[in-house]
């Protein structure tokens, strides 16, 4: 037979009898109230105990606290609290032995008080430590927070940072030794020796909420300067500190929180008590909040208020063994208790005068419009995201105060301020919706690529044929961007022309890859797609742009397309055999730079630039880029294999032998 009672958890808690085997006591009527306890009939089991002391001379301490146990779960707990005395009577009560008492009075003080449903031992929202707590004492509270505090000190940003990742968290906490990596995305954080690899505070966000909540970021300083002192042990001093912000923030709870804290130490308990009433008022759901109150009223002597206050805790916590522990302790001394009565209360998110802030603040310093993917610099300059990397492309220094971003170039780490973004898109939400409306259309202009293709006056180019480049040049830089930010990854390759710049033909182009090197240039594997003839010559941003119509060959059939057939097959045989007498050296240095010769195609005309082997073959014949060219215009293939064709019976005659 077991000696005790199970939990509706399943833990044993042992009560064993002081006198087992004392006449009146009978093993299977306790077997029958056991019974009772696992099938959730306390009463049941309750009235099993009584019966069974009743038949005792002295009563059993076992037996009493057992029957107690049962009536605090039944809910009678008034009947519990007699037994429980009884019990203590006979021997002093240990703190594990009113497990249940705290719990059914947390219980009642949970569902019927606060009106919170009853959760336990991680069945519900509860999540957190040992103790119940997070390092900083919060409990699961990071739902309060407002677009304006710090996720790892939980207050209003003091000197924003924004890191790499994008984040932005106050200075003094990013340099904790501790903070290792971005709370929200678990990006490593760029530190050297335990320090950040000098990011400075986001100039903009710093304004901004000096302009917005002016009171509040003046308390926060003289909070932050509280903190130092005391941790120099300079109290008296910090103390004065943390009496200058809670004149300007009396509602900050985090804030009264600390001071309660400094007065424990100082052993100003009343005061502490004080504080700590301010602010259980303030967030009367707030754990940590209730568990100071009860320390304080501990330190002061008052201890049935303090219990009521451990209950309370219990109750918000139920998991929180560190306060059931103290609640035991407390409750070993005969009490009266009286139900706590509190008022809900809903702390929401900071609010300011909507006139404070106006597009103004808000304005890129290069471009003087609305921010659009606002990223900020390791110096903490902030400008739209296509603004300064079109700056960096010419200068790898900041456009404002000239510090030089060559490392941050480097690592491209280009991430968008993101609580700039949200304070765009949640208070200047039309305004960012016009700004995007003229983003969008610049990259749909941008997009069309008939009307305005943008063109790289470089080299000659060809349908089907790799093309490497190696882009150093601001504006070219910039165009290989839009190209690619556009989605349509093509531009036009043309050659130079004294008189109008680059060349009326031209063939299109589609990136593949794109390779960055640190200072900002780039190698760009491209390959030919389709032939163009300029129709209007134009720039944009400093780099040259056509309106174009693509060139297609003419179709043959009938006698055309037979007579087109052999000579196709013709010159493809004499190019083969060109190609298969160069002498090896020549050969390999084709093969690395343009592959091998490519198959004959079944149907010649089956792409609108005609066979790819073709191509290659004017690619790599010892032509000037002007022969070239003209054969590029040609949108004839029969013309163009009979120009091929004498340039190879050229080519082979001036062969030395």
């Amino acid at each position: 037979m077991e000696t005790g009672i199970r939990s509706h958890q399943g833990e044993l808690f042992v009560h064993p009898l002081t006198n087992p085997g004392a006449t009146g006591i009978c093993p299977e009527m306790l077997e029958v109230a056991e019974e009772a306890n696992r099938a959730g009939d306390f009463n049941l089991a309750a009235e099993i105990y009584s019966s069974q002391l009743a038949d005792l001379q002295q009563p059993d301490r076992g037996l009493c606290l057992r029957k107690a146990d049962c009536l605090c779960r039944a809910g009678r707990i008034s009947e519990a609290l007699d037994s429980y005395c009884t019990a203590a009577n006979l021997g002093k009560l240990r703190p594990e032995e009113l497990s249940f008492l705290v719990e059914t009075i947390a219980r009642t003080l949970c569902e019927k008080e606060l009106g919170i449903p009853w959760r336990l031992n991680g069945h519900g929202n509860s999540s957190s430590g040992e103790d119940g707590v997070g390092s900083d004492g919060e409990c699961g509270e990071d739902e309060t927070l407002d677009l304006f505090s710090c996720r790892l000190c939980k207050c209003l940003l003091h000197e924003p940072t924004t890191v790499e990742c994008g984040h932005t968290f106050c200075k003094r906490c990013l340099e904790n030794n501790s903070v290792k990596e971005c709370i929200h995305c678990k990006q490593q954080l760029n530190k050297k020796d335990g320090l950040l690899n000098d990011l400075r505070l986001n100039v903009v966000l710093s304004s901004l909420l000096d302009k917005l909540f002016a009171t509040e970021s003046k308390a926060r300083t003289f909070w932050i300067e509280g903190e130092v002192l005391w941790k120099k042990q300079n109290v008296s001093d910090a103390l004065e500190k943390y009496n200058a912000a809670v004149d300007l923030v009396p509602s900050s709870g985090r804030l009264l929180c600390q001071r309660a804290e400094l007065h424990m130490e100082m052993r100003n308990f009343s005061q502490a008590v004080q504080d700590a009433n301010s602010l259980c008022r303030i967030k009367p759901l707030w754990t940590k909040a209730h568990y100071l109150k009860a320390m304080a009223l501990s330190e002061a002597g008052r201890n049935d208020e303090a219990l009521q206050e451990y209950f309370v805790c219990v109750a918000l916590k139920p998991d929180w063994t560190k306060v059931k522990l103290e609640a035991q302790k407390v409750r070993e001394a005969p009490f009266e208790l009286e139900l706590l009565k509190t008022t809900d209360a809903v702390c929401g998110g900071r609010t300011f005068p909507a006139e404070l802030l106006d597009s103004g603040d808000m304005e890129c310093s290069l471009c003087m419009r609305l921010f659009y993917e606002p990223v900020a610099t390791p110096c903490g300059h902030t400008f739209c995201l296509k603004c300064l990397e079109r700056c960096l492309d010419h200068n790898s220094n900041c456009p404002l105060c000239k510090e030089n971003l060559s490392e941050y170039l480097a690592t491209r780490g280009y991430n968008k301020t993101l609580l700039m973004e949200e304070v765009l898109q949640r208070y200047l939400g039309d305004e960012l919706a016009e700004r995007k409306k003229i983003h969008e259309e610049e990259m749909k202009e941008l997009s069309n690529l008939n009307q305005e293709v943008p063109i790289f006056v470089c080299t000659m180019a060809f349908p089907t044929i790799p093309c490497p480049l190696h882009v150093f040049e601001p504006r070219y830089r910039l165009m290989i961007r839009r190209s690619m930010e556009t989605g349509t990854k093509q531009f036009g390759m043309c050659i130079a022309d004294e008189l109008k710049g680059f060349a009326d033909y031209g063939c299109m182009l589609e990136v593949r890859d794109v390779k960055f090197f640190p200072d900002g240039r780039s190698v760009v594997d491209t390959i030919g797609v389709s032939r163009f003839k300029v129709l209007s010559h134009g720039q944009r941003d400093g780099y040259n742009t056509a309106k174009i119509e693509y060139l297609e060959d003419q179709k043959m059939e009938g006698e055309a397309l037979e007579d087109l057939l052999k000579l196709h097959d013709s010159v493809y045989e004499q190019a083969n055999n060109w190609f298969t007498s160069l002498k090896d050296n020549m050969k390999s240095q084709i093969l690395s730079h343009f592959g091998h010769l490519p198959s004959k195609d079944p149907d010649p005309q089956g792409s609108p630039s005609g066979p790819a082997w073709y191509w290659w073959l004017l690619a790599v014949l010892p032509l000037e880029n002007r022969a070239q060219l003209t054969i590029l215009a040609m949108t004839s293939l029969k013309d163009r294999l009979i120009a091929i064709r004498r340039v190879l019976i050229f080519v082979t005659r001036k062969r030395p032998r």
